[in-house]
C-alpha cells in the first residue's frame, strides 16, 4: 500500500486529485469548528453524550454535531435522500425511465436528490432544534429557522464538497467525508481511553481486549468485503462476417455484501426518528416507558435495529441488482450458465444465490451494527462509539479509495504490447 502510495505521488495528475481531496477535507474538518449562532454547544453535548444514538452520528459528522456546528447534521440528509431516490426509481415509472436513459437521466435524477436532500435536511433540521429547544438562548419561531436554515445551509455544502471530491478527486466524496469524520475522532477516543485508565475505570486488560476485538472484526470486514460468489459463465461462438467471437468462459461475481454499509445507515436513521419524538416530550408517561422498554441499547431497540437491517439489505440488493435483466443481459451476448437454459430458468437459478450470499452479508452487518453494545459489557469502557460500524465503514472506505488508487496507477504504467 505505501508503494502505492509513492508511486501515486510520482504522477502529477494522481498528485493534483489527492492533493485537492485532501484540501476538501482539510475545508470539512474547518467547518466542523464553526458553531451555529444561537446554540448552547455545552448543554447540547449533555445530550450527545447521554445518548449512543447521538454518540453514533458524532463519530460520522466527526465532532461537528457535539459541537452543534454548521456541519451538525454531516451528509446524512443526502444519503438518506439518495436511498429514498433509488427505491422509489423502482416504484415510479417517470423514474425508472430516466434511470434506463443514460447519463442524461442520470444528471436528472441526480438533481431531483440535490432538491429532496435541501427538503430533508430542513425538516430534520428543525426537528432537531424542536426536540433540544433547551439548548438555544432564546428559544423562539425564528431562532429556530435561523438555526435550521444555517444547518440545512452547511449539509448542501457537504453535499457540493462531496460531489467535487467524486469529480476532481479520488474516490467516493460522500464516503470520504464520513470517513474522514470517524477517523478524526481517534484521537480524543484514545484520550478518552486514557483517562479511564489513569482514573482506574477500566484496567489495562480490557484495552487489550478492545484491540483483540478490533483486530478481529476488521479482519471479519476485510473477508466480507472481499468475498464473493463466482458463477461460471460460458460464452458460445458467434461469427460476425470473417471474424470469431465468444467462446470463453468467465463468472458473474455475486458480492456477499452487495450492499455496503447503506442498509446500517438507513436503518440508524431510521431508528433515531421515534427517539428524537420521545425526546420532544421528555418527562411524559409515554416518553418514560419508550426509553424503559425501547430505547437506545435494550433489547426490543437491538432487535429491531438487526431486523431492520437485514430488511434493507435484502431491499437495497434486490434494486441495485435485478436477475431478470442479469440474466437478459448474458442471454443478449449469447452467454449462458453451464447446465441452465438461458432466460428465466437463468434469472431464478441467479436468484436463489443471490438471496443466500445476501442473507450472509446481512447477518454480518446486523452484528456488526450491534457489536458495541457486546463491547461495552465485555470491556467495559463507557460510550464506545467508534465500533463495528465504524470499522466497517473506514475500512470499506479505505479499500475502495485503494482500488482507484491502483487502477490509475495500472492506466498510467500499462504498456501495452508495443514498448
Amino acid at each position: 500500500m505505501l508503494e502505492s502510495l509513492r508511486s501515486a505521488l510520482r504522477i502529477t495528475e494522481l498528485r493534483n486529485k489527492i492533493l485537492f481531496t485532501l484540501f476538501m477535507i482539510f475545508i470539512f474538518r474547518l467547518g466542523a469548528h464553526v458553531p451555529v449562532p444561537g446554540v448552547n454547544a455545552d448543554k447540547f453535548a449533555e445530550l450527545v453524550r447521554s445518548g449512543l444514538i447521538f454518540g453514533f452520528f458524532d463519530v460520522i459528522s466527526g465532532g461537528a454535531l457535539k459541537n452543534f456546528s454548521v456541519f451538525a447534521m454531516s451528509i446524512t440528509p443526502y444519503i438518506n435522500a439518495s436511498i429514498i431516490m433509488q427505491l422509489l426509481t423502482v416504484v415510479i415509472p417517470h423514474l425508472e425511465r430516466l434511470s434506463k436513459e443514460g447519463e442524461e437521466g442520470r444528471k436528472k435524477i441526480t438533481q431531483y436528490t440535490r432538491y429532496f436532500t435541501v427538503l430533508l435536511a430542513f425538516i430534520q433540521g428543525l426537528g432537531m432544534v424542536i426536540g433540544v429547544k433547551g439548548s438555544l438562548y432564546n428559544p423562539s419561531i425564528w431562532s429556530y429557522l435561523v438555526v435550521a436554515i444555517t444547518i440545512t445551509a452547511g449539509t448542501t455544502f457537504l453535499m457540493w464538497i462531496g460531489e467535487q471530491i467524486t469529480e476532481k478527486g479520488i474516490g467516493n466524496g460522500i464516503s470520504l467525508l464520513i470517513f474522514a469524520g470517524i477517523v478524526s475522532r481517534v484521537p480524543s477516543g484514545a484520550v478518552s481511553i486514557y483517562q479511564y485508565l489513569d482514573a482506574k475505570t477500566i484496567n489495562i486488560f480490557s484495552i487489550i481486549l478492545l484491540v483483540v476485538i478490533g483486530a478481529l472484526v476488521i479482519a471479519g470486514i476485510v473477508a466480507v468485503q472481499e468475498g464473493q460468489r463466482r458463477i461460471p459463465v460460458q460464452y458460445a461462438k458467434r461469427v460476425v462476417g470473417r471474424r470469431v467471437y465468444g467462446g470463453q468462459s468467465t463468472h458473474l461475481p455475486l458480492r456477499v455484501n452487495q450492499a455496503g454499509v447503506i442498509p446500517v445507515i438507513f436503518a440508524s436513521s431510521l431508528m433515531m426518528f421515534p427517539e428524537s419524538l420521545a425526546q420532544w416530550f421528555a418527562g411524559s408517561n409515554i416518553s418514560m416507558m419508550y426509553v424503559k422498554y425501547f430505547g437506545w441499547g435494550t433489547a426490543l431497540h437491538t432487535i429491531a435495529y438487526a431486523l431492520l437491517i437485514i430488511g434493507f439489505t435484502y431491499f437495497y440488493t434486490a434494486v441495485i441488482m435485478n436477475p431478470v435483466d442479469v440474466a437478459d443481459n448474458i442471454k443478449k451476448y449469447g452467454g449462458f450458465i453451464p447446465g441452465l437454459r438461458p432466460g428465466r430458468p437463468t434469472a431464478e437459478y441467479i436468484s436463489r444465490v443471490m438471496s443466500k450470499v445476501t442473507l450472509a452479508g446481512a447477518v454480518f452487518l446486523a452484528l456488526i451494527a450491534i457489536l458495541p453494545n457486546f463491547v461495552l459489557v465485555a470491556t467495559r469502557i463507557p460510550n464506545i462509539y467508534f465500533g463495528g460500524t465504524a470499522l466497517l465503514i473506514v475500512v470499506g472506505v479505505a479499500l475502495d479509495t485503494m482500488k482507484q488508487v491502483e487502477s490509475h496507477l495500472l492506466m498510467r504504467s500499462y504498456q501495452g504490447f508495443i514498448k
